[in-house]
């Protein structure tokens, strides 16, 4: 099997360029559906979701090709069907945007449950809500769902709890549908608001993104544009939690500052020193970690796709700290994992409780999700002797190359193949 060998490494340094936002690229490609003409979309990683959404619009007619600059050109004109092959659409979380980007071209989309990240089920009642309100119908069968309308008609959605994809999916839909749209308890993560600065560019009439009302003019047809996606606020947060881990100094080059807010001010109260620029943050290590509380939230509150970096990083602190889940509460599956090299960590209702100043081993761990998987790599930065990821392909899901981002720090990091012998002795087959 394929996995991550990572062997302690104490103080690491450098640069590293942070690449586009997964989240908004994979929101960012199902809007380039909407116009009708072509997109071209820069700064789109090229991780393992891109590469399930070509194979999923080459089946359906989406063309979707990248250039040698690596920008990526949409063209949805040829589309001839909106059936998508479940298994595909299902490897992954945000397969349904398509459902907001084609509904009201096409009247019918095909597709299957969400799927990705294997840490919690992520209900789509918010986004059923939004498309019902707005004269959508749904079947559901064993693999997929199908939804189906004649005409969508602008309304007033109140969400009953903040979604960042759903206030998405719900704002594409609407982009095309007849009459006014507006949407209340919206969510206001960057990821919403570029995705409609990609729209507005396109021609749709979008106000009030990153607030809690988002009003939505439904247009006739959009036009081509070419758009760049915002830089991933998530893994520019992972890179500057890793400085604390080990020790030593990271900077994060192309990045957004404020999108990082409520990160930099938990980095600074646990004992790091921030150092922020315009486009650039530097994470240094002044060698003490306090222990702290956390409670992760929807934007601009703490990030639960940070929560799992973090507790990696609170194993170091001095003393104990607690981490609240409250977007998803069984989001711990990184802790057993941790467990497994010494971590002394209590999940009760929620809640982390882990206690600080313990010493980690290397050993061999799975993730099974991309975030539980940056874990385990600070976890063995810091762990004495060498420690084994497996479940690799989770972590590629959202990094274009994890092993040469941390390497170009200072990481002892490579990619390895594993095996078991005969008395379930862990065999390094890599050369």
């Amino acid at each position: 099997m394929k996995a991550l060998r990572v062997d302690y490494s104490p103080n690491i340094n450098g640069n590293i360029s942070i690449p586009g936002s997964k989240n908004s690229s994979l929101a960012l490609l199902a809007a380039a559906c909407l116009s009708d003409e072509q997109v071209t979309l820069k700064g789109i990683p090229n991780i393992a979701d891109f590469r399930v959404i070509k194979q999923m619009g080459k089946d359906v007619g989406l063309k979707i090709e990248r250039d040698l600059l690596g920008d990526v050109h949409i063209d949805p004109s040829k589309i001839h069907s909106t059936e998508f092959d479940p298994k595909k659409s299902s490897s992954f979380r945000t397969a349904y945007y398509f459902v907001g980007a084609l509904l009201s071209k096409f009247g019918k989309v095909k597709v299957g449950y969400p799927g990705g990240d294997d840490f919690v089920s992520r209900p789509i009642d918010q986004h059923v809500k939004a498309f019902e309100l707005m004269g959508a119908t749904f079947s559901y069968y064993k693999n997929y769902y199908v939804v189906e309308a004649k005409e969508l008609i602008g309304a007033s959605i109140y969400f009953d709890t903040i979604t960042s994809g759903g206030t998405i999916n719900a704002m594409l839909a609407a982009t095309r549908a007849k009459g006014e749209t507006v949407l209340f308890n919206a969510a206001r993560d960057p990821e919403v608001i570029d995705t409609a600065i990609l729209l507005n560019e396109m021609g749709a009439k979008i106000n009030g993104a990153g607030t809690d009302t988002i009003r939505i003019s439904g247009v006739k047809s959009l036009n081509g544009c070419t758009h760049r996606v915002i830089p991933d606020r998530l893994i520019a947060g992972s890179f500057l939690i890793a400085a604390g881990v080990v020790g030593g100094s990271v900077t994060v080059n192309n990045v957004i500052p404020e999108h990082l807010g409520s990160c930099i001010s938990k980095l600074r109260e646990v004992g790091l020193d921030i150092e922020i620029n315009e486009d650039q943050i530097t994470a240094h290590s002044t060698g003490k970690l306090k222990a702290t509380r956390i409670r992760t939230a929807m934007y601009p509150g703490f990030a639960t796709d940070i929560q799992q970096p973090m507790t990696t990083l609170l194993t170091q602190a001095s003393g104990k700290s607690f981490i609240a889940e409250k977007i998803y509460p069984n989001r711990f599956n990184h802790v057993s994992e941790l467990r497994k090299m010494g971590a002394d960590i209590k999940i009760r209702s929620g809640v982390a409780y882990v206690k600080g100043k313990t010493p980690l081993e290397g050993a061999v761990v799975s993730t099974s999700d991309i975030r539980a998987g940056i874990s385990l790599i600070l976890a063995g930065m810091v762990a004495e002797g060498t420690t084994f990821i497996t479940g690799v392909e989770h972590i590629e899901r959202g990094y274009e190359d994890v092993v040469s981002a941390f390497h170009s720090l200072g990481v002892k990091i490579k990619k390895e193949t594993l095996t078991y012998g005969i008395n379930d002795n862990l065999i390094d087959d890599a050369k």
